[in-house]
C-alpha cells in the first residue's frame, strides 16, 4: 500500500435503538427496529413514521444534534482517558461530519455553530489545526477517514477524533422527501424511514507487527479508501450501471492490495430504496471475479432509518463490534456509502492481529 493503514481504536454511538455503541450494535445484530409516529402527516393524512432518538428532554434542531454528538464523543474517548484526559483535548483534531450543503431543509448553523456548541457541552476545546466540519452527508465518514490518515501520516496529530451528527426529522426535510415519494409509507413501498443519531470514533496509526514475542493484540484497520462520482443519480434519468460505486470499490480494494473475492462480507448505508440496493448488486457483479458461496450484505439502517451523516459511523462501529465479538463472516469487510448527489465512497477494513514484544509493539 502507498499509505499507512489506519486503526479504528474506540467508538461511541447514539441511535434510536441504543444510547451507546454496545447497546446499538447488539440491536443491529438482532435487527431491532422501533419506528414511532412523528408530529407530521403525509399527503394522505397518515402520520409519518420515523426512527427517533429518545433523550431525557425533547430537544430539537442544533441542540439535539449537540447533545447526541457530545454523548457519542464522551463514550468514544472514555477508554483513552488516561492518554487523552479532557485537559489535552485541545491537542486532538476533531473532524465533524454533518449534512451535505444541498440537503433539503438543512439545519442552520451546522457549519459555523455546531462544533462550538459541542465543545461547550463537553467543557473542552479541540485542536485548531486539523479540525474541520465535513459537510458530505452519508459519505462524510470516508472523507473524514481520508483526512485523518493524512493528518497522522504528516505527523500533525497523535490521534484524530471523527464525529457525526444528523437528523432528517424536521418538517422542511421530511416534507421535501415525502413530496418526492421517497419516504416509506402505506402507499409507498419504495422508500426509507427517516432517522437520526450521532457517532464518534477515535482513530490512530495501526500497530506494527513485532518480530517476536507472545502477546497478541488486534487492530480494526482501514487498509484502503476509494472515491468516485456516479453520473446516474437517484434523481436523474440516466440508466444506472453503478459505475461510480464500482470505481470507488475498486480503488479501495487496490489500495488495500485485495480483490473482491478476498472480502468476507459487505456493510453499507442502504436504507431501503430500491435504487441503492440495485446499485450495490450491480457494483458487486462488476467487481467480483471469482464465485463465492455466500457474500452477506449488512445494512444497519434497517434499525436506525436513514440517519444521514451518522450512518457512516454506524456502519464502521457495527463492523468493528462484529469483528471483536466474533460474529462477523470473517476478518475482512467492504463498507460503502452513497450520497444522492452522486458521491460514492468505499473502504476496506480488516481485523489484524499482531504480536507485541515485551515493553510494547515495534
Amino acid at each position: 500500500m502507498s499509505t499507512p493503514p489506519l486503526a479504528i481504536l474506540d467508538t461511541g454511538l447514539v441511535t434510536p435503538v441504543g444510547l451507546s455503541a454496545p447497546a446499538s450494535c447488539a440491536a443491529f445484530r438482532c435487527k431491532v427496529s422501533n419506528p414511532t409516529e412523528t408530529r407530521f402527516i403525509d399527503s394522505g393524512g397518515r402520520w409519518i413514521m420515523a426512527h427517533q432518538v429518545e433523550l431525557e428532554q425533547p430537544w430539537r434542531g442544533l441542540t439535539k444534534l449537540t447533545k447526541m454528538a457530545a454523548m457519542a464523543i464522551d463514550e468514544a474517548m472514555r477508554p483513552s482517558a488516561t492518554r487523552w484526559p479532557r485537559s489535552r483535548w485541545h491537542q486532538l483534531p476533531l473532524l465533524l461530519c454533518v449534512a451535505e450543503k444541498d440537503r433539503p431543509g438543512r439545519t442552520e448553523g451546522l457549519d459555523d455553530r455546531l462544533m462550538a456548541m459541542i465543545s461547550a457541552e463537553l467543557g473542552a476545546t479541540f485542536a485548531e489545526e486539523g479540525s474541520a466540519v465535513i459537510a458530505h452527508g452519508r459519505a462524510g465518514v470516508a472523507v473524514a477517514l481520508h483526512g485523518a490518515r493524512r493528518l497522522l501520516s504528516e505527523g500533525k496529530a497523535e490521534n484524530v477524533l471523527i464525529a457525526a451528527a444528523d437528523s432528517l426529522l424536521s418538517w422542511p426535510t421530511l416534507g421535501h422527501y415525502e413530496r418526492e415519494g421517497r419516504v416509506l409509507g402505506e402507499r409507498n413501498s419504495n422508500g426509507f424511514i427517516p432517522g437520526e443519531g450521532a457517532g464518534a470514533m477515535l482513530v490512530g496509526p495501526a500497530l506494527a507487527a513485532a518480530a517476536g514475542g507472545s502477546a497478541i493484540a488486534a487492530d480494526f484497520v482501514c487498509g484502503g479508501i476509494g472515491f468516485a462520482e456516479e453520473p446516474a443519480t437517484i434523481q436523474g434519468d440516466e440508466p444506472l450501471r453503478a459505475e461510480g460505486l464500482r470505481q470507488a470499490i475498486q480503488a479501495a480494494l487496490t489500495e488495500a492490495g485485495l480483490a473482491m473475492h478476498d472480502i468476507d462480507y459487505r456493510i453499507t448505508d442502504v436504507a431501503g430504496e430500491h435504487y441503492y440496493f440495485k446499485e450495490a448488486a450491480l457494483a458487486l457483479s462488476r467487481t467480483l471475479r471469482q464465485r463465492k458461496e455466500e457474500f452477506d450484505f449488512w445494512h444497519p439502517a434497517e434499525c436506525t432509518g436513514e440517519a444521514g451523516a451518522a450512518a457512516g459511523i454506524n456502519v464502521i462501529a457495527l463492523a468493528k463490534a462484529a469483528a471483536a465479538k466474533g460474529y462477523a463472516n470473517g476478518p475482512r469487510v467492504l463498507a460503502h456509502w452513497a450520497n444522492d448527489s452522486g458521491q460514492r465512497c468505499a473502504a476496506v477494513f480488516e481485523l489484524s492481529t499482531v504480536r507485541r514484544k515485551a515493553g510494547g509493539v515495534t
